[in-house]
C-alpha cells in the first residue's frame, strides 16, 4: 500500500496543531504500518516554506517521520490537468493548476490512496481517488 500524504497532514504534525495534530499523527502512523508513505514535490515545497532557510532541517524531519520523496510523472501531471479542466468547466474558480490538483493527480496515478483532511475538494475533483481522512 502506497499512501500519498497531503501538506495539511504534515503541517498538523510538524507544527504541531493542537486540534488536528493527534488525529493526523495517528493516521500517518497507520499508513506507515500498512506500507510506504510518500509526498510529491509540491508537498515537499509547501512544507519546506515553514522552515524558511533551513531546508536541511525540513528534509531531515520528513525523512525521520518516514516520508519518501516521489516526483510526479507525466501521467500524474496530465491527470491533474484533466481534473482541473473538468473543475473549470463546472464553474470552479481556480484560474490555474493549483497545488491541490497536482497533489491529487500524483496520488491518483502513482499511489493507492491520499491521506488528507481536505475530503470535500479531493472527493469532488478526484472521484476515484481513495481517501484516508484522520478521525478527529
Amino acid at each position: 500500500m502506497i499512501t500519498a500524504v497531503d501538506t495539511n497532514i504534515l503541517v498538523d504534525i510538524l507544527e504541531p496543531d493542537p486540534d488536528y495534530g493527534p488525529a493526523s499523527r495517528d493516521a500517518l502512523k497507520r499508513s506507515l504500518q500498512e506500507g510506504s508513505v510518500v509526498a510529491c514535490e509540491v508537498v515537499w515545497a509547501e512544507v519546506a516554506t515553514a522552515y524558511g532557510e533551513s531546508l536541511k532541517k525540513v528534509t531531515k524531519a520528513l525523512q525521520t517521520i518516514g516520508i519518501g520523496y516521489s516526483p510526479m510523472t507525466e501521467a500524474a501531471a496530465l491527470e491533474a490537468a484533466r481534473c482541473w479542466y473538468r473543475y473549470r468547466q463546472k464553474g470552479g474558480g481556480r484560474d490555474r493548476i493549483a497545488a491541490d490538483f497536482l497533489i491529487g493527480g500524483h496520488a491518483r496515478i502513482q499511489c493507492d490512496r491520499l491521506l488528507t483532511r481536505d475530503r470535500d475538494f479531493y472527493s469532488g475533483s478526484f472521484k476515484s481517488l481513495q481517501l484516508l481522512i484522520p478521525k478527529t
